[in-house]
């Protein structure tokens, strides 16, 4: 036992507080900050800033929509990126263990659980999509290429076919027959042979079974990099977060050489300030924030969790929402570029050149690629950069789900079962997106990704910005900050936090609900029972909160309705740094538990300073609970 307290001792940590610290360290922390830092990039950049963000510029009037965004990221997306990754470093706990801060709002933390199982769900099909049109560029000649296929119709026009001998001719052919719809090799080879598209959301036909395969292997990519956490992660993430830069900017120099590529990028630029007055325009910047930094998915909490406590977290947010913001602009500029080219090689406006949704990725992208020397080569590299992209994803999203179920649990039993864990999620994961790998699985995917992802995400930013600034006091959470990184935030962030993001993200929701319209699929106009289950969805997440605060607030202690609230908005007693070399100020502990050190507890003398600080009586802390070393013991 001597020898037990004497290690503790050098540790930092006072006798008996042995059990609290193996706990940490079976946990897992990251290897060193960089592993962090490019975890958290390839979080926040994912296929959202190839596919959705140029998606959304080009819904949303090409450089109008930059406003609104940047609008977004700086009150919005920064300030509530900083709070995610404090929140989690400061106590050391995934999404759900957070909210010892104030258990009442637990049901945040799970909302956070359903957003990213759902997001999680469709993703990985997205990845596997990446991971078929990869394997199916292996040949001499892309099989987009051409309009020669069996799938392809009369309306099929290539940029390398010879059967359109000038641009005149389809101009020509467009009066004679105004219903013609030019349609690309690659757009058919999209819907009408990799998912076979059915006519119907509720017509889910067959599974296609190669992309049932690819989205198997995307699953079994996932489960083992994430086969001993952050450990084995962290060292993928050098790699899958560094390298898609290379491949954009080799398809950045293509694609500015290329003829018409000055139009693509001004209409990316142009602002079509009429667009700005439409709610749906900054209901979609608030969401792509939300939607590319991770923000309120529970994930930058969980990877903050594995920092050392006084990890610059502040710096480390600065870095990764800028790098995020460039990127998406960087890969807009390689779309539009493309985007000028197809348009002006078809002689028509840049609007009409592209398909909506995911498909702008698996439609001009493809398609631009045949057009590039050696192009299986460009397309193995480009769709292998999208894998990548989507990992750095979906790698979090998991460990987010994982994280949560072992902190809740808690017990050393699934601490050592932590890879059963992530086994058990990566297959439900796989079994929940088989329905997406049928034909109607892109109407499925896009539902979710318009409800599941959208509306909730700003739900829960707001109430976890007013819990944590009104709850459990603004005050508090400074000071906090300022014992973890030696300062308090800056000013802005203070305001932001207080005022400014919550206003912006409530008025923001306000004008979304007033300007709503029904989600629709080229013309394809989704049913109503289809938009009931994505409102279902969306509120799926969002009830988690009120479900659990009723249910916490019947379980506290008090004999009135009043007294109650407070018993379950207080933070609990176990609230704070998660070491007991942290834990000072209000979080010092009260006295040592004798159950694990049998050591009798003397009073101290309060000149000994705080590195000996242990009082008879229980120390008050701000929030009027007192804390104890370690209660959970």
């Amino acid at each position: 036992m001597a020898d037990k307290c004497s290690e503790g001792l050098l540790n930092g940590a006072v006798p008996g507080e042995q059990g609290k610290q193996e706990k940490s360290v079976k946990r897992g922390n990251w290897g060193n900050q960089i592993e962090f830092v490019l975890t958290s990039v390839g979080y926040a950049v994912g296929l959202g800033n190839v596919w959705r963000f140029p998606y959304l510029c080009y819904r949303n009037g090409g450089g109008a929509f930059m406003f609104p965004y940047f609008i977004m990221l700086v009150f919005c997306g920064i300030p509530l990126f900083f709070m995610e990754l404090s929140f989690g470093q400061f106590a050391s706990q995934g999404c759900l263990g957070v909210w010892r801060v104030s258990p009442m709002f637990k049901g945040v933390g799970y909302g956070m659980m359903v957003v990213s199982t759902y997001i999680g769900i469709y993703y990985n099909v997205v990845i596997c999509i990446a991971f078929y049109y990869f394997f199916v560029s292996m040949t001499r000649v892309l099989p987009w290429t051409y309009c020669s296929n069996p799938w392809n119709t009369p309306d099929c026009v290539g940029v390398l076919d010879g059967n359109l001998s000038s641009r005149a001719a389809l101009n020509i052919s467009q009066l004679l027959n105004t219903t013609q719809k030019r349609t690309s090799p690659s757009e058919e080879y999209w819907r009408r042979y990799v998912l076979n598209l059915s006519d119907d959301i509720g017509n889910l036909g067959e599974v296609r079974l190669p992309l049932l395969g690819c989205l198997g292997v995307s699953w079994v990519v996932v489960f083992l990099c994430l086969i001993k956490g952050v450990k084995s992660s962290g060292k993928v993430v050098y790699f899958t977060a560094t390298f898609p830069y290379v491949v954009l900017t080799i398809l950045f120099v293509r694609g500015i050489t290329l003829e018409g590529a000055v139009t693509g990028i001004m209409y990316y630029l142009t602002p079509q300030w009429d667009k700005i007055l439409n709610a749906k325009v900054w209901g979609d910047a608030a969401s792509q924030i939300f939607y590319s930094l991770g923000c309120a998915w529970g994930g930058l909490i969980t990877m903050a969790s594995y920092n050392k406590f006084n990890n610059n977290c502040y710096r480390d947010s600065i870095i990764i929402s800028i790098t995020n913001c460039a990127t998406s602009v960087y890969a807009g500029f390689v779309i539009f570029s493309i985007l000028g080219f197809m348009a002006n090689h078809l002689g028509v406006d840049v609007s009409k050149v592209a398909d909506h949704g995911p498909g702008l990725a698996f439609v001009a992208y493809p398609e631009a690629l045949t057009l590039l020397p050696i192009s299986p080569l460009w397309s193995i590299l480009f769709f292998f950069m999208l894998i990548l992209l989507g990992l750095g994803t979906q790698f979090c999203l998991l460990e987010t789900l994982v994280t949560a179920i072992v902190d809740e649990v808690g017990n050393e039993w699934i601490i050592r079962k932590k890879t059963f864990v992530t086994l058990g999620v990566a297959v439900a994961g796989f079994l929940l997106g088989v329905p997406l790998t049928t034909q109607a699985g892109i109407y499925w995917l896009l539902l979710m990704d318009n409800y599941a992802a959208s509306f909730s995400l700003v739900v829960i930013s707001c109430i976890m910005c007013v819990t944590i600034m009104y709850i459990y006091g603004h005050r508090n959470y400074f000071k906090d900050i300022e014992m973890m990184l030696g300062f308090p935030p800056p000013l802005f962030f203070q305001i932001c936090w207080r005022f400014i993001s919550p206003a912006i993200i409530f008025f923001i929701l306000v004008f979304t609900v007033i300007q709503y319209r029904p989600i629709s699929y080229n013309d394809y106009v989704y049913p109503t029972w289809a938009i009931s289950i994505g409102f279902l969805m969306a509120l799926s997440s969002v009830i988690c909160i009120p479900i659990y605060a009723i249910y916490k607030v019947c379980r506290s202690e008090g004999d009135t309705l009043l007294e109650r609230l407070k018993n379950a908005t207080k933070a609990s007693k176990d609230w704070g740094p998660a070491l007991p070399e942290h834990r000072s100020g209000r979080y010092a502990p009260a006295f040592s538990p004798s159950t694990e050190s049998h050591l009798e507890v003397q009073p101290l003398q309060p000149e000994k300073g705080q590195s000996e600080a242990a009082a008879a009586s229980p120390v008050q802390g701000s929030n009027g609970s007192a804390h104890s070393q370690d209660s959970r013991l």
